[in-house]
């Protein structure tokens, strides 16, 4: 069995590599090759401390497998990162373990990649600005990911901390001609693109800051309770999800409608987009939603891509 290391599964994990991935996983949640088990948390033994296991399985990639990720708020105090994650990918043939990858790291770059996706999809064609919210590190990722196919010229970021706006500022300005910490009024009210990365309960911001045209990815809802976006922003917009049962039951979109029933008819599955099944962007006034809730199989798709790679190197 194979035991790659978080630096080492964070230098395989591509933004191209990652990107690939979970465009395959994606069409594969869509298609019915994939199959996604229900989600399982829990606690830590430390205040705050929490875990969960996605579980799933395709066919058509043949990878079969699961992710524990976890929070813990603890971690600043040994240097760590808050968000914890491994990936144990199984032998389809067997069931036996063929790989262990920490994937922390990584698990931002698959976050990152199916904004990256989902943007690249829905954003209109002259989008230059992205704006964040949130300044830690699955923002980071995220603006990596959408600055890789898109020419964005402009970064705004929004944060509870303009020291951590304006330090990661500084950190990305390769990335464009203008990167900036604003608040979050002007982040939202320039957005051609609206990245939210954060753990919020309640909304980031008003719906009327939206400008029609404007692409959301919302990253941060995956467990019940989480909410970064107005419901009155749900109401007016078309929305897309990684996989429409999870996005209603723990994603952003458990706020749309009065539940999962009215929700879920809403709600358009990204994958059918990618494979031609569904319009993604039918106007350039119309404000398009993207939900990730997180899949599994996004988690083995790039743990896999990231196994080959390693097999590769080592000949």
């Amino acid at each position: 069995m194979k035991v790659i290391t978080e630096d080492e599964a964070l230098a395989l994990a591509t933004p191209a590599r990652a990107y690939d991935a979970v465009r395959a996983a994606l069409i594969a949640a869509a298609d019915g090759t994939g199959v996604i088990n229900p989600v399982v948390f829990g606690p830590g033994i430390g205040p705050g401390d929490v875990f969960g296991v996605k579980s799933g399985s395709s066919r058509s990639g043949r990878v079969l497998g699961a992710k524990i990720g976890g929070y813990w708020p603890g971690n600043d105090a040994f240097g760590l990162d808050r968000h914890v994650s491994v990936v144990v990918l199984l032998d389809p043939d067997t069931g036996r373990a063929m790989a262990t990858i920490e994937a922390g790291a990584m698990n931002g770059r698959r976050t990152a990649a199916a904004d990256a996706v989902a943007a690249d999809l829905l954003a209109r064609p002259d989008a230059r600005t992205l704006s964040l919210i949130g300044a830690g590190g699955q923002a980071r990722y995220d603006a990596e990911a959408v600055a890789r196919i898109r020419p964005i010229e402009r970064i705004l970021i929004a944060s509870r901390s303009q020291e951590s706006a304006e330090k990661m500022a500084r950190e990305l300005a390769s990335l464009a001609k203008v990167v900036e910490a604003v608040d979050v009024r002007t982040a939202c009210e320039a957005a051609d693109i609206l990245v939210t990365a954060t753990t919020a309960k309640s909304p980031l911001f008003d719906a009327s800051w939206i400008a029609p045209g404007t692409h959301i990815s919302a990253m941060g809802a995956d467990q019940v309770g989480k909410q970064e976006l107005p419901p009155a922003l749900l109401e007016t917009s078309r929305l897309f999800a990684d996989w429409t049962k999870q996005s209603v039951e723990i994603g952003e979109f458990q706020h749309a409608g009065r539940g999962a029933g009215e929700g879920a008819s809403r709600i358009t599955a990204i994958g059918d987009v990618l494979r031609g099944y569904a319009p993604g962007r039918t106007s350039d006034g119309e404000i398009t939603i993207f939900d990730s809730s997180g899949l599994a199989l996004q988690d083995l798709y790039v743990a896999a891509a990231v196994l080959e790679a390693r097999l590769v190197a080592d000949g």
